[in-house]
């Protein structure tokens, strides 16, 4: 059972716990059924998290309700990279970087232990790069003002690299058309566990918040969008709101027409994928930005622990949105272009992951997606809907902001956001050297869930059983299972492996055959028959079978 918070929580109430935070799904069912509630937010995405963490922060009673699991859109599958944006400055949009490198100030200040400082190499060729060297002069001035908007708050200017020091930082490079490189700094972050620690964040200050809770039509008052119908776990029931906020991404327009029948769609998907390969087939240090043969488009080549990520296009997508995976064609592309940079041969045997996501774009149905700005947009319908739809992950605390905002307007009360120095959960007090020289289980364990590390570290001193592997050749430990399962509304193996771990990402195959000691570990802890761990299982390994389908095959997703 969770604990009622006062009204208006102080901000070490969320920043520092004694005990761990630990959801409960009935307990949880029963309040959002039973309480009515200032604002429900539907969707459980970066954009809600940070919404209802916003309104608990001013002392509202919120509610967050997600048809899936935390983060299982778009913000699960985004490149992970919490950055002003370069491409911005290319399109003249300075004010959002200089909003959003200040944002990612604000990140790494409120979340050290999630996101972190990353450096970005351009490397300089004299052909079939990029940028030649003369071009690479006018594109320095783009990092001169990068830096000078706010680049400088991460503690590093850009830096012009010569040949052996871009070889340093990448040593594959193929080096017969090297001239040099460009490194300028941003930052990274695990999307889907930040997504996890702000609606927990909420939780501790009171917010009720649900995973696998679909809001099935809208209660409406007098004309006015009053709640919610949701089904969850087989049960259906109304939740009673003064104000509702769809942040519900590329499924915004399919909730905004429920509220209003004469509502026009506005919403462009935008397409995106990543495939990940072993490190040791690449060997980078840092993020690599190399060019596509023929293409106008840049792909990225990220390291990740034991792994690099390679993405990302940027297309329109008219297929669904609950099916979407990167193809053998949006592999093809990306692995020509990391064979094009780099020495050796990548081939689709090496891919060990993948992802597909879509940006709710927002605006304009003609030309290139890439080209279309990341403004959010913030709406409030003829019924007292707030919408919110755009942006990207860096701003979305701001986002989360203006969208309570314009909740208090529709509430007709006042208060500020108090969100800008509010820390997540586990970063206020954390120490990322301390935690790195620290080594083996600790510095895992604290670069995921930071001070409140801890915790999962009580269950291993219980059961030193739990310290053991629970996926082959990754970190995570059978205790973080356990932890996903009493503290993070984990229901489903999919939402250990897929969400949790990361595992799928980063070692598809190896997560398959982790299923059933997951699975296992589910049905011990949330009481589960046999049956239903069966069918968690199963519809792991399905969905496995599938993401490979479409990607090796060429399978329509």
């Amino acid at each position: 059972m969770i604990t009622m918070p006062a009204r208006k929580p102080r901000r070490s109430a969320a920043a520092t716990r004694r005990t761990p935070l630990l959801l409960d799904r009935a307990a949880l069912k029963r309040r959002l059924a039973d309480d009515t509630y200032d604002v429900l937010v539907i969707g459980g995405g970066i954009t809600g998290a940070y919404a209802v963490l916003d309104a608990a922060s001013r002392g509202l009673r919120a509610a967050l309700v997600e048809k899936d699991d935390f983060a299982s859109g778009t913000s699960s599958k985004s490149s992970k990279m919490v950055h002003g944006g370069l491409r911005y400055i290319e399109q003249g949009n300075v004010n959002l970087v200089r909003h959003s490198l200040l944002e990612r100030h604000r990140f790494r200040r409120n979340a050290p232990h999630l996101v972190h400082r990353l450096p970005f190499l351009f490397p300089i060729l004299e052909k079939e790069g990029i940028f030649d060297a003369r071009l690479a002069k006018g594109f320095e001035g783009l990092l001169w003002t990068y830096d000078l908007v706010g680049g400088w708050r991460i503690g590093k200017l850009h830096q012009r690299l010569t040949v052996p020091e871009v070889l340093a930082q990448a040593p594959t490079l193929r080096a017969e058309n090297l001239k040099g490189g460009l490194m300028y700094f941003d930052a990274r972050t695990d999307d889907a566990r930040l997504v996890l620690t702000i609606v927990r964040t909420a939780a501790a200050l009171g917010a009720t918040i649900l995973n696998g809770a679909r809001a099935e039509g809208l209660l409406m008052q007098t004309g006015r969008v009053a709640g919610a119908r949701v089904s969850a776990d087989g049960d259906t029931f109304d939740i009673r709101a003064r104000a509702v906020v769809n942040a519900t991404g590329v499924w915004t327009d399919e909730l905004d027409a429920k509220a209003d029948d004469g509502h026009k769609p506005q919403v462009r998907p935008a397409k995106g994928v990543h495939i990940v390969v072993p490190w040791d087939k690449v060997r980078i240090n840092c993020t690599v930005t190399v060019p596509i043969p023929g293409r106008a488009r840049r792909a990225t080549c990220t390291r990740w622990g034991n792994s690099v990520v390679l993405g990302t296009t940027d297309e329109d997508y008219r297929g669904s949105p609950d099916d979407v995976h990167c193809t053998r064609e949006e592999m093809d592309f990306l692995l020509e272009g990391a064979n094009t940079a780099f020495e050796g041969k990548l081939t689709p045997d090496d891919v060990v992951g993948s992802i597909g996501g879509l940006r709710p774009l927002v605006g304009g149905k003609e030309g290139a997606t890439l080209d279309m700005r990341r403004d959010h947009h913030i709406t409030v319908g003829r019924t007292g809907m707030v919408t919110v739809t755009g942006g990207k992950l860096t701003t979305s605390r701001h986002m989360g902001e203006l969208v309570i905002d314009k909740v208090m307007t529709v509430l007709g009360r006042k208060g500020k956001s108090r969100t800008t120095d509010l820390p997540l959960l586990g970063g206020a007090g954390y120490d990322a050297e301390a935690v790195a020289a620290s080594g083996g289980i600790a510095a895992h364990l604290g670069e995921r869930f930071g001070t409140e590390a801890r915790f999962v570290g009580d269950l291993i001193q219980d059961d030193p059983a739990l310290a053991e592997p629970i996926v082959t050749g990754l970190p995570y430990t059978k205790a973080e299972v356990v932890y996903a399962a009493r503290a993070e509304l984990a229901r489903s193996v999919d939402d250990v492996l897929s969400r949790r771990l990361r595992a799928r990402l980063f070692a598809r195959d190896a997560s398959v055959d982790a299923a059933g000691a997951v699975g296992a570990i589910l049905g011990q802890e949330l009481n589960l028959s046999q049956a239903e761990v069966e069918r968690s299982v199963s519809e792991y390994l399905a969905a496995v079978r599938h993401e490979k389908s479409v990607l090796l095959e060429g399978a329509a997703a």
